[in-house]
């Protein structure tokens, strides 16, 4: 054995099926009618009951699967894709340099040396084996880069784990006994994909059955039958590394899965920067939208239209939003997704506290304010922002899902608005101006509109 030392694409408009979509209006149009005009109920009411009731003719529960890769050839393109994406939402001045840092990262992993690495690791401080007694134990007919170091500080304040052991194939933590929390700490910063085990120096004298069931009782699940008892004897150790050197006969393997690990890390790091680059996107399509939306509730009388203008400009909006987290998931079902949102959004009360909180400050702009329909546009445009943050997080959620599941969307909706909700209240004032501005805009247009007429 030899022993080494040392964006955006362009958009367009989301067909929806007719038949559906004819039997959901009809539906609105005919129940505002009886309801109304036999029954009594308010049309405001009826609008949120025609809203669930088209979600439910129009969603129907499928289950999500997460495309995660399996293979390397699966990460690499993954990464690629990723790349890609890149490419279509960055600025093109900025993307060429950031473009190759990022095939560099990515060239790095796949051309790692075909060599199994194994580390001995543990705590400054600590006496590790004998790094002589350790090679002779573990001998096979396979290349080896072995490394023994207790290196890792005693206090942190993340506990991340190391990069150059995060590389490793192979890792084997000496443990000292009595346990300690620090030693507990870095067992759980040790990734669940890397093949890893425990080594603790039993006394000759104490009953090593014992030790080890108190030991296994203590350390979290993974940890049970990958402990290792370390020993001075050669033949001893020998028999107890019998289940390393069984994982190191296969050397492909654990190399690959080494690969796939960074290629893991690597993909979710630029995820994270992506997010950021999305989350500006988003909010252009967010601030627009929401002002298309006031704009068809201020112009519309009847409140279940507004409520259908409402759903088709979010359309729209869902759309553009789809191109930008690049969703493979079909706009039928990111409607049906914004459309159970939106039911959410309104059993909390989103439009009943965004209009008790616009006539608080009513009287700080006067008849502005009080121009007809502008309270409930200006609800309706609140509403559509926090539809539109809460489908954002939900897209990031469930980046790489091609059939989205509804039944736990429709556990998740609750606390996806909460928090877009709560998100957004950070920023209510800075909406308040722009409502302010936007109102004024509309009342001037309908000024000049009528003064034609009258002349």
């Amino acid at each position: 054995m030899k022993i080494m030392r040392n964006l955006v694409p362009s958009i367009s408009i989301p067909s929806l099926p007719a038949g559906k979509v004819g039997v959901v209006l009809g539906s609105l149009i005919a129940g505002q009618w009886v309801f109304n005009d036999l029954v009594h109920i308010p049309s405001g009411g009826l609008a949120v009951l025609a809203a669930g009731a088209g979600v439910w003719f129009l969603s129907k529960p499928s289950a999500g699967s997460f495309a995660r890769p399996s293979t390397l050839k699966g990460w690499v393109k993954r990464c690629k894709h990723v790349l890609n994406q890149f490419e279509a939402l960055e600025d093109p001045k900025d993307h060429v340099l950031k473009a190759s840092s990022r095939n560099i990262e990515l060239q790095k992993i796949l051309s790692r040396k075909a060599i199994q690495s194994l580390a001995f690791i543990s705590t400054k401080g600590i006496n590790l084996p004998k790094k002589d007694l350790i090679e002779e134990s573990i001998t096979n007919s396979y290349s080896l880069e072995l490394s023994c170091s207790p290196s890792l500080p005693i206090r942190n304040k993340s506990w991340e784990f190391p990069e150059e052991l995060f590389q490793q194939d192979i890792i084997i933590y000496y443990l000292p006994l009595p346990l300690r929390a620090v030693d507990l700490l870095w067992l759980k910063a040790i990734p669940e994909d890397l093949n890893s085990w425990v080594m603790v120096k039993s006394d000759e004298s104490a009953d090593w059955t014992n030790e080890l069931n108190e030991l296994s009782s203590q350390l979290p699940e993974r940890w049970k039958n990958r402990i290792l008892k370390s020993s001075a004897s050669l033949q001893q150790m020998k028999n107890v590394f019998t289940p390393v050197r069984r994982c190191l006969e296969q050397p492909k393997r654990n190399i690959d899965q080494t690969q796939q690990r960074l290629l893991s890390r690597l993909h979710t790091s630029w995820q994270s920067d992506l997010e950021a680059l999305r989350r500006d996107k988003f909010r252009a399509i967010q601030n627009r939208s929401q002002w298309l939306v006031a704009g068809a509730v201020f112009a519309s009388p009847v409140p279940s239209t507004d409520l259908l203008s409402l759903a088709v400009v979010n359309g729209l909006m869902i759309q553009e939003m789809g191109s930008i987290w690049a969703c493979d998931i079909k706009p039928d079902l990111l409607n049906k997704v914004a459309r159970q949102l939106a039911i959410a959004a309104l059993a909390q009360g989103v439009v009943e506290w965004s209009g008790q909180t616009l006539l608080g400050v009513a009287k700080l702009h006067g008849g502005t304010w009080l121009a007809a329909g502008a309270m409930q546009a200006i609800s309706a445009a609140y509403l559509t922002r926090v539809v539109g943050r809460s489908m954002a997080d939900w897209m990031a959620l469930n980046n790489g899902v091609s059939q989205p599941d509804l039944e736990l969307l429709k556990l998740q909706a609750p606390d996806l608005i909460a928090k877009a909700a709560e998100q957004e209240k950070v920023d209510w004032s800075n909406f308040l101006k722009q409502s302010k501005n936007w109102v004024n805009e509309q009342i001037a247009s309908n000024q000049t509109n009528v003064m034609p007429r009258l002349s």
